[in-house]
């Protein structure tokens, strides 16, 4: 039985650039994080589920899903790599976004927590809002 390559084709979040690396980009909301370049499309699938924990996305929306738990999907990743002092600013840029929108969901998961009423009172405000346009679009 002969084993094939994987390639980028196999992997969520993967691409092959022309020079033969393979980036990792995971999305985020409207954005992509950049999660940088490795030498083989496994490395950064793994980098991706390391992400994709942090950000606490279902399993089946990773690549390994036999991966337990985040800190093991930590370990399992490779870093990126850095060539330059540039790669490296970007690099910590993109460690910094990633830790910034860990925080905002966390912030947010414990803010509907805290203030469910919030969350009715804005599904009836959008509610509202929406019959008042079809009114008007009625008109």
């Amino acid at each position: 039985m002969s084993m094939r390559r994987l390639g980028a084709a196999d992997f969520r979040g993967v691409r092959e650039r022309r020079s033969g690396v393979f980036s990792s980009e995971i999305s985020f909301g409207e954005k992509r994080l950049s999660l940088g370049t490795f030498d083989t499309a496994e490395e950064a699938a793994r980098a991706y589920d390391a992400a994709a924990w942090r950000l606490r996305r279902p399993r089946w929306d990773m690549n390994f899903p036999d991966v337990s738990t985040s800190q093991c999907a930590q370990d399992l990743a490779h870093l990126p790599r850095l060539f330059t002092d540039e790669d490296r600013r970007d690099n910590r840029r993109r460690h910094r976004r990633l830790a910034i929108a860990e925080m905002d969901v966390e912030a947010m998961a414990e803010w509907r927590e805290r203030f469910p009423q919030d969350i009715v009172n804005e599904r009836q405000f959008y509610r509202q809002r929406r019959t008042e346009r079809e009114a008007r679009r009625k008109e």
